[in-house]
């Protein structure tokens, strides 16, 4: 028989009292330092955090929630759907909760209708998440449902009662107003738009950043034509649009529109950007490869999603507390070969009129 080596100590589970052991410290320094909490040195909270990964060590989130009250996890409703806008925010919240420490449960509604966001929230509040995060840009109306953790809306205004609300901008209205004021500044004397769907945030928001330059320039105002923010819908606003001499610039609220369109435009014989310039709206930068790459406006994802979870985190563990200051985010144009100065001979619109 082979003598006996001992336990087997590949099976062993540490638990707190190791780490306490191999740091040398107490087991409350121990709790203290995974729990982030003040009063420890930094050479204690070094010797903790080195012996905790060397034994491989995980704090048990279980006795963590019972013991704060808090299951450290954030819950978000979006709506379903893959659209670059949508899926480039929801990855950046991801890395942004995971960052602060927290987890990150996901529902997601299939029309933004008020029964399906509550329906959506109800389910987060059942798994106990201490704030929850609504990225849902679609107008439906109110939503019947009173929550009691923190909420932050990013890009809306509330649509239901918490016990506290914190939103986040992403900044649509001003990003519209610099793409329309790209193109005024080239020289035309006003700018088309293709808005999105009627019912989104920000379609409206779009509009009103549209609206503002032309207001700033005294430039005619034409008629809005609505999209759905797909490329179809684009090429059918660019058919329409192709026939009129008077076009020489447009402002598309999303890129893939903006795509569509200028597809269109060719097709019926106008060149882009030499008889009609187009500026999209996102920052997808696929659109760079086109011909011609297209010239956009940046949506600040990444900004506004680490700017919201963290004041999401603040109002979650500081409920008594201020929220932190926060700054505008930022405007980025991002010119290319879409667009261009007007044709020298050109039908010049109305004035606008007081």
């Amino acid at each position: 028989m082979t003598p006996d080596a001992g336990p087997d100590r590949s099976a062993h589970v540490p638990r707190s009292a190791d780490v306490a052991r191999l740091a040398g410290v107490s087991r409350k320094t121990v709790s203290r330092v995974l729990n982030d909490e003040p009063y420890v040195s930094d050479e204690a909270r070094r010797r903790v955090l080195a012996a905790a990964e060397e034994l491989g060590y995980r704090l048990n989130q279980a006795a963590r929630a019972l013991a704060s009250g808090r299951t450290r996890s954030l819950g978000i409703v979006a709506l379903g759907t893959a659209g670059y806008g949508t899926a480039s925010l929801l990855v950046h919240i991801e890395h942004a909760v995971r960052d602060a420490g927290y987890a990150l449960r996901v529902i997601n509604t299939p029309d933004g209708a008020p029964e399906g966001i509550a329906g959506a929230l109800e389910s987060l509040l059942e798994q106990g998440v201490d704030g929850v995060i609504v990225s849902e840009p679609v107008v439906k109306g109110e939503v019947p449902l009173r929550v009691d953790v923190p909420v932050l809306f990013l890009g809306a205004p509330p649509s239901f009662a918490a016990s506290r609300t914190l939103t986040v901008s992403v900044g649509a209205r001003e990003l519209a107003r610099a793409a329309t004021e790209h193109l005024l500044e080239l020289g035309h004397d006003t700018v088309h738009h293709l808005a999105g769907p009627r019912k989104w945030y920000a379609t409206k928001d779009r509009i009103e950043g549209w609206r503002t330059a032309l207001a700033a320039r005294d430039a005619h105002e034409p008629p809005l034509l609505n999209g759905d923010w797909s490329a179809e819908s684009g090429y059918a606003a660019g058919r329409a649009l192709a026939s009129d001499r008077a076009v020489t610039a447009v402002f598309a609220a999303g890129d893939e529109m903006a795509i569509g369109l200028i597809h269109a435009l060719r097709e019926a014989g106008r060149r882009v950007p030499e008889d009609i310039s187009v500026v999209g709206f996102d920052g997808n930068p696929v659109f760079a490869y086109v011909s011609p790459p297209l010239t956009t406006v940046r949506q600040p994802f990444e900004a506004a999603a680490r700017e919201g979870v963290r004041l999401l985190v603040h109002a979650v563990e500081h409920p008594d507390a201020d929220p932190p200051h926060t700054d505008d985010p930022p405007v980025e144009l991002v010119v290319r070969g879409s667009t261009a100065p007007p044709p020298p001979h050109r039908h010049r619109p109305p004035l606008r009129t007081p």
